[in-house]
């Protein structure tokens, strides 16, 4: 790469070597991503090899895609680059776990007005532990450099996945039935979703840096910007664990349109998910968020995960199992509803 330097195009705004030295730094993240299926391959080639694993008599693969929407622009009013990675994949494992896929490989597309090397790495460093998370491995990716299209401190993010699940193990809804349990799986935060919003509700555009780092009693002390950029949290690995422990009828993974809108899509028509209203257990970002923003109740259920980062529907017998899997792996898992028959795909009480 030593005569890789092109001054017209330096001229023009785009630094290749900035590119080559971002590669350079983000290797040691790369590495610690690498599975026995992506052994094949090296960081910097043009395209990620992967061997998919044994042990599936018919593999289906999964794919998945997604962004961290202008959570971003959180990160940058704190310059805080080491976590926005784990959103962008989490926003796409936790929908492939949806189907009873284990995610294989993640490549990742970061678009920049300026390439900052040390801030590239910083942003890969995050992708590398969410991969992590996630037992994926991290097969490649792109920086584009675009001057003249993103200011020079911004950039976008997103993010490309994919899955392996035998095809008798896909998870299908036909099987559910009144009676069944809904169980939450608690969320992390707002994760990344509904951030127009959010940066409405707070004027971030305008907040001062001071006040976005300031402690907030409502937040337990935690600040404002800190509670805002808490990655979203990875459900794979307890999820992979309650899939070989009980039978699963449906998952959910609660993103943009909140319950209203994420609940129904793993139902079946006939069925209806009944939940109170008083058993969620809702983040005190919510609460700050509605009340701040005057925000009715239907349009915060409608939008936001409101604490539950994704439910499970399961057998009322295997209700007490899955409970004690989900437990086990770390996760403070809790009944949310049940499944009853009628017209509608969920009702919140």
């Amino acid at each position: 790469m030593e005569n890789s330097m092109s001054k017209a195009y330096a001229d023009a705004g785009v630094d290749i070597t900035a590119g080559y030295k971002a590669v350079e730094l983000m290797k040691a993240h790369v590495a610690k991503t690498m599975t026995e299926g992506a052994k094949l391959g090296a960081i910097g080639g043009f395209g990620g090899l992967f061997e998919l694993p044994s042990g599936y008599a018919k593999p289906v693969l999964v794919s998945g895609t997604d962004g961290v929407g202008t959570k971003l622009k959180i990160a940058f009013l704190m310059n805080k680059h080491d976590t926005v990675g784990i959103d962008c994949v989490a926003m796409c494992v936790n929908d492939i776990i949806c189907c009873g896929a284990k995610p294989l490989l993640f490549l990742d597309y970061i678009a920049c007005g300026k390439n900052v090397p040390e801030r590239i790495a910083s942003i890969v460093s995050g992708v590398a532990d969410g991969c992590v998370q996630s037992d994926a491995a991290l097969v490649g990716g792109e920086t584009a450099e675009m001057p003249g299209f993103y200011p020079e401190d911004e950039y976008d993010l997103a993010g490309f996945s994919v899955g392996v699940v035998d095809k008798d193990k896909i998870l299908d809804n036909k099987s559910m039935k009144e009676g069944d349990v809904i169980i939450a799986l608690p969320s992390s935060g707002v994760h990344s979703n509904g951030f127009s919003l959010v940066r409405k509700v707070f004027d971030i555009e305008n907040i001062s840096e001071d006040a976005l780092k300031a402690p907030v009693d409502a937040l337990g002390g935690k600040s404002l910007g800190e509670t805002l950029l808490t990655p979203t949290k990875i459900y794979v690995k307890p999820m992979l664990k309650l899939f070989d422990a009980v039978k699963v009828s449906a998952v959910s993974h609660i993103t943009g349109g909140g319950f209203y809108e994420n609940i129904p899509r793993s139902i079946p028509d006939g069925m209806c998910a009944k939940i109170k209203k008083d058993d969620v257990r809702v983040l005190p970002i919510f609460k700050l968020i509605e009340e701040r923003g005057g925000i009715s109740e239907h349009d915060m259920f409608n939008t936001y995960n409101m604490g539950v980062g994704m439910t499970v529907v399961v057998d009322a017998a295997d209700k007490d199992k899955a409970l004690e899997v989900l437990k086990a792996e770390g996760e403070d898992a809790y009944v949310l509803g049940t499944i009853v028959a009628g017209p509608n795909k969920i009702e919140l009480v």
